[in-house]
């Protein structure tokens, strides 16, 4: 993103993104790389711990990370580095599950700078990319002619074609499109010597025509591949299993098969190779045709095994999708707030599930594919089914116990959701036992996928642990991810014999060890169990002929990685606290497990235009690793175990290159699949580091606001006027370090308080059914008092006796989030024990300004305890969440609004109680799925985070822009605030729409 010319940031001459990034000491060698380079290049210690992960178990610390910007940066980079035999190793969103994008090399990340859509045909149906563009974004730029790419890998929001490429990618809907291969037409790759050249289709002649053993590098591609198709095609034939989903090795089943009909493609023979045979820049892509609608039914079973024994009847009605889920899931889904509906709809004694989705022309075909296939079912299953449709059936039996339909949009997603539902819960363990990624894969022929259940489970067993079962079972791929603690020699020692047998089995019934997620540093060991020795020095000899030196991310498919090494919490693994946390931390492990507990999936680095959410504000700004959840999590996590200096976690440098851009959102909480609590994470080590080196002035004069705005109030006008005298803005920016582009909050002489003091309830408390205290927040009692007005009017409108909160301080938001701990405990101490006595009595808290409810409803559990602390968090409410909680009338109104829900309010699950009592009022209401506003509190006054704040707010002002109504309603001060600078009008609050109906 360009930085703004005036800002701060940019006054300096540096980025708004740019960081240090800790010690840099640039590898022999590699000295003038960054001058080369159009792209940046970073060796320093925080950029390269930031790629030693990807979504796997397995850590490698890189030697260097370059972002290039073109094709010839990647071809600059891989000569210099051949030229000194250094490895090279291209990466896209880094979501890989087997550890393939890691490895000690010299990473390129394409999701940077390359990562455009190049060219869309609708005619041929073929788009031609760059290898960085999210599949989110290329089916967003495809949607418009109703097409996509067909693969569909669950993060494929997050995930680069270059990595659905390296990776052979698929997903819920193989059954109909099977994997990245069939879609692949022609790449645009740089050789192991820095050649470019492009990859397509030739005929066998054309092949044999550029083949020479004794010419240059591709030519010598040529040769080998020619050798291969005249010489190992029996063997290939032989060795390779016939499944939907085969992803290990390299991919010279297709090769061969492709040769038969007297032609190949060198640019599928990539996919499946992880990067270790040329490095993808661009694609060009066959699509498929959106369909029309779906329609699906959800059969239930007693027992998994059950289940499995229905999968391959089930295939004979060819869905597009059949997905399982286990006791273990749906036990654990019906324990969570977010899942338990869904499961509630199950009968009580469903142990598995099985998920079948249907493609269909329309809704009348949609209804009789569901029909064909519970009419198969024993006993006959009732479905209602169009006169004049004929469902079709089969001789094969469903034994499914109980059977649900699902047609229309809304109870498709709700199935869909079911199904979901269980990897964040499985992902959610901050103990030291994990569910591991190393054999969740496995593939086999859908017909014996009960026998690859039962035995997978004696193994398990065996071993003393368990797993849950879930994923796509219709092409016979099962997703088992085994609880395990790496951190002991025990744990290790049961990974490997689980793997080891469970590939034995595998090897047995016909299947593959990775149907989908690739072989890496999980898996690649086996590939020589389950082709052969023959086969494997095949693979071993391709790998030569396109890399002699191997230099592309050596070790994997046909190299040495060993599963159980360069774990990333393996037996040599020591989390060292260097000190006691004053936060209530209620998980297991607490503080180590909270930041030992991001597995990096990389939801966190979604764009918001194709994932929607809260997270991660300051990524999708800058599109910088550091700045994502995954980034700071490891950060964190490798600063605490001795992959970064003693005590680096506290450093001033640590806190401002990686903690400071974190503003607090608390979308991680909710967004992330794990449920990393950055936001508490980050108060945590600002506190402790407040505690031994001090805090700075401006960090004070935040944390006491409430303080300065009652200064502010007191003597308004006159503290209006006064930032407006030449060269004031200037000097606060100097002093305090406050962006004199900003404009400030103004003050009101006549405060909420003083205003209620002559006013009174307008209700009696003997009339009304419900009495609340509206709680005086610092901003709506000093700074816009007519949103505590109106939220009083609505209120008593509503039949409510109101009376103001007494006795209470502010909420202690500001000092929260400015990691004075103590202080905001004290205030949060003062407010409880001022409020939980009339709570007892019958009262109600309401807060108009959402941080400050968020702050009573869920940060003062982890501030105090006991019994009083509990019953003012379950008793206050936001403004409009006690209007729609207790369906209060309102009053009406009519029109369009776009509303932006506050990112605390998102967080915690009670932003759109706003939107349904507008709509209750007779509204149309535009819900935008908008992240934060990036002005969070005090982050975007201060003149080092103006940049970031304004680039954050643009996001939402596009989302404003392109909302059909012409007024914007948000209940979050700071959101209207940061709306009034950018877009020139500061909305409303939610209340006081209502209030104009009164």
């Amino acid at each position: 993103m360009a930085t703004d010319p005036d800002t701060p940031a940019a006054r300096d001459g540096r980025s708004p993104y740019d960081y240090a990034g800790g010690e840099t000491e640039i590898p022999a060698g590699l000295e003038a790389l960054p001058r080369l380079v159009g792209g940046q290049v970073r060796f320093d210690e925080y950029s390269r711990e930031l790629y030693a992960t990807d979504a796997s178990a397995y850590e490698t610390t890189p030697i260097g990370v370059v972002f290039p910007t073109s094709t010839r940066d990647v071809q600059t980079v891989m000569r210099h580095c051949a030229e000194r035999e250094i490895p090279v190793l291209p990466r896209g969103g880094g979501t890989s599950l087997a550890g393939q994008a890691v490895n000690e090399a010299v990473v390129l990340d394409f999701t940077r700078h390359m990562d455009g859509v190049l060219e869309i045909d609708p005619e041929t149906e073929r788009a031609r990319a760059e290898a960085g563009v999210y599949l989110g974004d290329l089916n967003q730029a495809l949607a418009p002619h109703d097409l996509k790419f067909a693969p569909d890998p669950a993060w494929g929001d997050k995930s680069a074609l270059g990595g659905a490429i390296g990776n052979n990618s698929t997903g819920s809907h193989s059954l109909k499109y099977g994997k990245t291969d069939a879609y692949v037409e022609e790449c645009e790759v740089v050789l192991a010597d820095g050649t470019l050249t492009t990859f397509g289709e030739l005929t066998l002649e054309e092949l044999r025509e550029r083949a020479d053993s004794d010419g240059d590098l591709e030519a010598r591609i040529h040769a080998e591949v020619l050798r291969i198709v005249e010489e190992e095609a029996d063997a290939v034939e032989e060795a390779y299993p016939n499944l939907k989903r085969n992803v290990s090795g390299y991919n010279l089943d297709m090769l061969i098969e492709e040769a038969s009909e007297g032609s190949v493609n060198l640019a599928r023979l990539l996919a499946g190779s992880e990067g270790t045979l040329a490095i993808v820049t661009e694609a060009e892509v066959s699509l498929e045709p959106v369909p029309e609608t779906k329609a699906m039914a959800l059969l239930t079973y007693d027992d998994l095994i059950d289940a499995m024994e229905d999968v391959a009847p089930i295939l004979e009605h060819d869905p597009s999708a059949v997905e399982v889920m286990d006791d273990v899931l749906l036990d654990l889904a019906r324990e969570t707030e977010e899942f338990a509906d869904v499961v509630s709809m199950l009968p009580p004694e469903a142990s598995s599930v099985l998920l079948v989705e249907f493609y269909a022309e329309g809704d009348a075909e949609g209804m009789t594919k569901v029909a064909g296939l519970l009419a198969d079912r024993v006993p006959d299953a009732e479905s209602e089914v169009e006169p004049g449709d004929d469902p079709v059936r089969t001789e094969a039996p469903i034994n499914a116990t109980a059977a649900m339909e699902a047609h229309d949009h809304e109870e498709r997603a709700t199935f869909w959701k079911m199904r979901k539902s269980g990897l964040p819960i499985l992902l959610s363990r901050t103990t030291d036992e994990k569910h591991i990624s190393f054999i969740e894969d496995c593939a086999v022929p859908p017909e014996h996928l009960p026998e690859y259940a039962r035995e997978f489970q004696e193994i398990l067993e065996d071993n003393g642990t368990f797993a849950s079962i879930y994923a796509h079972a219709g092409p016979g791929v099962l997703h088992v991810r085994p609880l395990i603690n790496t951190k002991e020699i025990e744990g290790v020692d049961a990974m490997v014999d689980v793997a080891d047998r469970v590939t034995d089995v595998v090897a047995r019934l016909g299947g593959s060890v990775s149907g989908e997620h690739g072989d890496g540093r999980a898996r690649t060991q086996w590939n020589k169990k389950l082709y052969g020795e023959h086969l494997w020095e095949v693979f071993r000899d391709l790998k030569t002929a396109f890399d002699p030196d191997w230099l592309l991310n050596p070790g994997s498919v046909c190299g040495d990685f060993d599963m159980s090494e360069n774990l990333r919490h393996g037996p040599d693994y020591e989390f060292e606290m260097g000190f006691e946390p004053t936060l209530n931390w209620e998980n297991e492990n607490g503080f180590q497990g909270m930041a030992e507990l991001c597995h990096g999936c990389g939801g966190c680095r979604g764009p918001q235009e194709t994932t929607g959410g809260v997270m991660c504000p300051t990524f999708r700004a800058s599109e910088e690793e550091i700045t994502s959840t995954r980034g700071r999590a490891n950060s964190l996590r490798q600063a605490m175990s001795g992959d970064l200096p003693d005590g680096e976690e506290l450093s001033e440098e640590f806190l401002s290159e990686v903690m400071d851009l974190c503003i607090g959102c608390k979308g991680c909480a909710k967004d992330c699949p794990s449920e990393v609590d950055m936001a508490k994470l980050k108060v945590e080590l600002t506190h402790e580091h407040h505690q031994r080196e001090g805090a700075n002035l401006r960090s004070r004069v935040f944390a006491n606001v409430d303080t300065l705005s009652k200064l502010g109030s007191a003597t308004a006008p006159v503290s209006n006027w006064l930032p407006e005298l030449p060269g004031a803005r200037l000097a606060m920016e100097k002093t305090l370090g406050i962006a004199r582009e900003r404009t400030l909050p103004a003050f009101h002489r006549e405060t909420l308080v003083d205003w209620f003091e002559d006013r009174g309830p307008q209700v009696s408390e003997a009339d009304a059914e419900r009495k609340v205290l509206l709680f005086p927040d610092t901003y709506t009692n000093y700074n816009h008092p007519d949103v505590g007005r109106a939220a009083v009017r609505v209120l008593e409108a509503a039949g409510v006796h109101v009376q103001l909160a007494e006795g209470v301080v502010d909420s202690g938001r500001p000092p929260f989030s400015k990691g004075f701990l103590d202080v905001a405990r004290e205030r949060a101490e003062e407010n409880v024990a001022a409020l939980a006595p009339r709570i007892e009595a019958g009262w109600d808290v309401v807060v108009a300004e959402p941080s400050d409810a968020v702050m009573f409803q869920l940060d003062y559990l982890d501030l105090l305890s006991g019994d009083a602390v509990q019953s003012v968090a379950m008793n206050t409410f936001g403004v409009m969440e006690y209007l729609n909680a207790f369906g209060l009338d309102v009053p009406e109104g009519r029109g369009l609004l776009t509303y932006h829900g506050h990112c605390h309010q998102k967080a915690t699950k009670k932003d759109l109680h706003a939107a349904a009592v507008l709509e209750r009022a007779g509204y149309e209401v535009d819900a935008l799925d908008s992240g934060c506003c990036g002005m969070a509190g005090s982050f975007g006054y201060e003149a080092d985070h103006y940049a970031m704040s304004r680039a954050i707010g643009s996001i939402l002002v596009d989302q404003v822009e392109e909302s059909p109504a012409d007024r914007v309603v948000a209940p979050g001060a700071s959101c209207r605030s940061q709306l009034d600078d950018l877009a020139g009008e500061e909305p409303p609050h939610p209340i006081e729409v209502l209030a104009e109906g009164l």
